[in-house]
């Protein structure tokens, strides 16, 4: 069994994944847009253009999302997702790329007692995000 963290956004999928994938070197495998389903495009003609559905893999995890129509789009809350780095460098470049134009830092990046670098927020796309490096046991 495997457990993933499946986005949903409100028409920025196609550009937060370009960033994500950037900055978190990982590698979009698949995405398909509203009008290329083999089933035929039911929604709005205006999203048409609009990611149906994305996957990326990430090291040995994979990230997929989509942009959700208009009445079924909600804002993440209550969840963040992890990421966790094996050097405080990296927790500090992850999070100084993706907090760029972030909606909410609710703790920036910094030592704390469990972890060599932590931090807590919301990027430009309303993704929450935790970043990890822990401190060597």
């Amino acid at each position: 069994m495997r457990l993933n963290a499946y986005l949903n956004f409100d028409g920025q999928c196609e550009e937060a994944f370009n960033v994500y994938e950037r900055v978190l070197g990982g590698k979009i495998d698949f995405m398909v847009r509203y009008d290329e389903m083999p089933e035929g495009n039911m929604s709005a003609p205006e999203l048409a253009k609009n990611i149906m559905h994305i996957s990326m893999k990430v090291g040995d995890t994979i990230l997929m999302g989509s942009d959700a129509p208009p009445p079924y789009f909600q804002k993440a809350q209550g969840i963040s997702v992890n990421i966790n780095t094996d050097t405080p460098e990296e927790a500090e470049r992850v999070f100084a790329e993706l907090s760029e134009g972030a909606t909410s830092i609710m703790m920036p990046i910094g030592e704390t007692s469990w972890a060599a670098r932590f931090a807590m927020f919301v990027d430009r796309y309303g993704t929450p995000w935790m970043i990890n490096c822990p401190k060597p046991m």
